[in-house]
């Protein structure tokens, strides 16, 4: 009997162009940070009030992904795609309802080239559960770029 908890992260994301037409799809592994896992431990024992990771947020830097980071490099916080509250859900991949999933569509006010993107339990700061670097995609005035994250517990 294998008693061992393995989390396994990705993002997947969708651009449509001023029309709505797909410009733009990929899906990327991320890393679950360190302070992510101390968070997600703390949720399952609600010790030292825990808070759930109902944010999601975009940044423009391409530094690797790190388990130590606490942040985005440089997180966005204009042109339409500032940190937000995503909607979150329960998913199943392999048994019922083992998958956390978040979800969030930006609509662009202004031009970007989206590289990172990250979940966390605030509105601004608070615990980052995971960083990925998305590759270069820009995102110009009237597009909408949609992220979903879906943290596997297996």
């Amino acid at each position: 009997m294998n008693n061992n908890i393995k989390l396994k992260g990705t993002y997947t994301f969708e651009i449509r162009d001023v029309n709505g037409n797909i410009r733009d799809s990929w899906t990327v592994d991320n890393v679950v940070t360190n302070a992510g896992k101390a968070e997600l431990a703390n949720l399952t024992g609600n010790v030292s009030t825990p808070t759930e990771f109902t944010y999601i947020a975009v940044g423009t830097d391409n530094t690797a992904a790190s388990a130590t980071q606490t942040a985005l490099v440089a997180e966005i916080t204009d042109s339409g795609l500032e940190r937000a509250s995503g909607t979150v859900s329960r998913q199943t991949t392999t048994t019922t309802d083992d998958t956390y999933q978040i979800t969030k569509t930006w609509t662009a006010s202004g031009s970007k080239t989206v590289e990172e993107v990250g979940v966390f339990n605030a509105a601004s700061a608070g615990t980052m559960l995971s960083r990925a670097l998305t590759t270069s995609k820009a995102v110009t005035s009237g597009e909408t770029i949609t992220a979903t994250y879906q943290l596997r517990f297996s």
